[in-house]
């Protein structure tokens, strides 16, 4: 006697894609579940849990970009090929990994190699094809401009800088990073657990033979890839029959022992189905969509129990892998700390002429945003030696040998680092400030990690002008009406308020030219003394403007080191790489420096009246807000309301 099937049971309500996938997160909530500590050499591949900030200067000291000769560019100024320049060697050689122990006298100069530490005194270098021997020293036939062929420490990277953000997917790049300042581990999301299990009589593994009205198990293998390729540590645990106690045994223990579990096949209804059974023991709230309106995929089933996500896919392989990348795949790689998948090699509008050298096939690298017209291709290479230009990289464009430049307006095909890029909801384009990092970390909380480009203001402002990017931050004062950024507003453009900061100049405590004198009578005690080394700032920052203002023309040593943050001036005075610079004063604080206000500034954020993305900048604006507390406990005085 043949045994009654069971009763067939019928799929409870057919839901859209979208009210499937709604009701998947809200059940499930996915998010990174713990982190890790890894070595450099197990990282690719894996996802930072928290910012990671660089322990030391990268270069670690100023150093030589060439062979040549260590000189003040002072000293050269009236060279021609008419009436070269006479200059007596030191008696030393400095070669990479030898400390100098000199100082470069005027008059004189030292040999050094490429990569050698600068000694002190000097401020430039000239290449060895460049001079000719005579007597005791060298003949030098051309001025040199200070700051040539110099590589200055903290140029690439400076210590306390955010080197690379949480929910950065680190590759070769990003390890090279963290070894160039001294990181052997990285913390970072672990990847999920997932089990994988194949259902159905009907299934015999690969490389077994194949018995009559039976199929190879496709869907286990198939799913194990993608998971993987999706940042998840798949385990397929093999095939189990259409027996209801052995696949809820089988089931139990996958849910207990991994962050996920994944079935394939027995999800349409029919005699077979015993998977939604199983599933109804496992804890709340159980199945939340049992049918999509898919073609294919219309059998998914999606369930989250006890905080952990159950998904029985489709038994055919179109549907299954249909229907995983489509809503299955998304929700694991939140779980992994990963960003949404996209596409491998695009064409994007060179905004500005993108110079090369002649005769090489040369490769840029480029950080895309998201322009009027499509992607926009911003070069970020700072040099041969840079390796910082890679976290803001997305890929790189390729200027043949025979072309000396890619013109502005050019449509270029940009070829990415990663498999797949999109670009980012927000760009962030101008003036650097550790704030800004305490707002984006709170975005990025939340998923959106927004493109920041560190140009200056009037970088910022330029590219907000050409809708190059989204959020300009600046801290421009016009010194007609004494009025911070509302001033330099293009037509259409407003002001997000951010915060009050306070800009001074940093020093060494007890230095006796700086400790308790007013700005006036501290900078002057400095510019008098000939010994005193300064740490500048990049052209087109806010502290450019404001300290040319402060020094009236004058250029006192180390004027031409110019990086491009608060936190590497702060770094260079900290270390004894110079005396003095001009930094915000939380800065000051966080190296324990000695601080002199000079100006109690604005730091806002510009912004057109009809953002490209509505719901992004609302994102920022809310973060903005959300950091009002942090950014007090900073130290900055932030602002409320919007400016005109």
């Amino acid at each position: 006697m043949t045994p009654p099937a069971p009763a067939q049971t019928q799929f409870l309500r057919i839901l859209s894609r979208d009210e499937a996938e709604a009701a998947f997160h809200a059940a499930l909530r996915p998010r990174p579940l713990r982190h890790d500590d890894v070595a450099l050499d197990a990282l690719s591949g894996r996802v930072l849990a928290r910012d990671v900030a660089a322990p030391v200067d990268a270069p670690p000291f100023d150093r030589s970009m060439v062979d040549g000769f260590a000189i003040r560019a002072a000293d050269l100024a009236e060279a021609s090929g008419a009436e070269p320049r006479y200059l007596t060697l030191n008696a030393e050689i400095i070669a990479c990994g030898t400390p100098p122990a000199l100082t470069v006298l005027p008059g004189t100069a030292t040999a050094i190699a490429t990569g050698g530490p600068m000694p002190r005194g000097a401020d430039a270098v000239v290449m060895i094809e460049q001079t000719d021997p005579e007597g005791a020293g060298i003949a030098v036939s051309r001025a040199v401009a200070p700051g040539a062929h110099v590589g200055f420490a903290g140029s690439d990277i400076a210590r306390g800088q955010i080197l690379l953000r949480r929910g950065t997917v680190i590759g070769a790049r990003e390890v090279a990073m963290l070894a160039a300042v001294g990181l052997d581990r990285a913390p970072v999301w672990a990847r999920p657990s997932v089990a994988v299990l194949s259902t159905g009589d009907e299934l015999v593994a690969p490389g077994q033979p194949l018995r009559p009205a039976a199929i190879y198990d496709s869907n286990g293998p198939v799913v194990v890839a993608a998971l993987r390729e999706n940042g998840c540590d798949a385990v397929h645990l093999g095939m189990i029959p259409d027996d209801a106690d052995a696949l809820q045994a089988a089931l139990a223990a996958a849910h207990a022992a991994h962050d996920a579990v994944i079935l394939s096949g027995g999800t349409s209804k029919g005699a077979g189905d015993l998977t939604t059974e199983a599933i109804a023991g496992l804890g709340a709230p159980g199945i939340v969509a049992h049918g999509v309106a898919l073609k294919p995929g219309k059998p998914l089933c999606l369930a989250v129990c006890d905080g952990k996500p159950v998904v029985v896919l489709p038994g055919f392989p179109t549907s299954a892998m249909f229907t995983f990348h489509e809503l299955v795949a998304p929700a694991l790689r939140l779980m992994a700390g990963l960003p949404p998948r996209t596409e491998a090699r695009v064409t994007a509008h060179l905004p500005l002429r993108l110079p090369s050298d002649l005769g090489r096939t040369e490769f840029a690298m480029v950080a895309l945003t998201q322009g009027p017209d499509g992607l926009v291709a911003h070069a970020v290479a700072k040099g041969s030696g840079a390796v910082s230009s890679f976290a803001q990289a997305d890929g790189f464009v390729t200027v043949p040998a025979l072309a000396d430049s890619l013109a502005p307006d050019t449509q270029v095909q940009v070829t990415l680092f990663g498999p797949t890029i999109t670009a980012p909801p927000l760009a962030v384009i101008g003036s650097h400030c550790i704030g800004l990092d305490t707002v984006l970390g709170r975005m990025a909380d939340r998923g959106l990690v927004p493109r920041v480009l560190a140009t200056g203001s009037q970088g910022g402002l330029a590219a907000l002008q050409r809708r190059e990017c989204d959020i300009a931050p600046i801290h421009l004062l016009d010194p007609d009406s004494g009025t911070y950024n509302t001033p330099f507003l293009a037509p259409g453009m407003r002001l997000i308020p951010g915060w009050r900061r306070m800009q001074g100049i940093v020093f060494r405590k007890g230095d006796a030219r700086v400790a308790g004198r007013d700005p006036t009578e501290a900078l002057a005690a400095l510019l008098a003394d000939t010994d005193a080394l300064m740490v500048g700032r990049n052209a087109g920052s806010g502290t450019r403007v404001l300290l040319d203002r402060l020094l009236g023309g004058a250029r006192p040593q180390g004027y031409w080191n110019q990086p491009a943050s608060h936190n590497a001036v702060a770094a260079a005075v900290a270390q004894g790489r110079a005396d003095w610079g001009m930094a915000i004063r939380p800065v000051a604080e966080a190296m324990d420096l000695g601080f002199l206000p000079v100006a109690d500034e604005h730091y806002d954020f510009a912004v057109w009246q009809d953002p490209r993305d509505p719901q992004a900048m609302t994102a920022f604006q809310d973060a903005l807000a959300a950091s009002t507390e942090a950014l007090t406990a900073m130290g900055f005085a932030p602002a409320s309301g919007d400016r005109p």
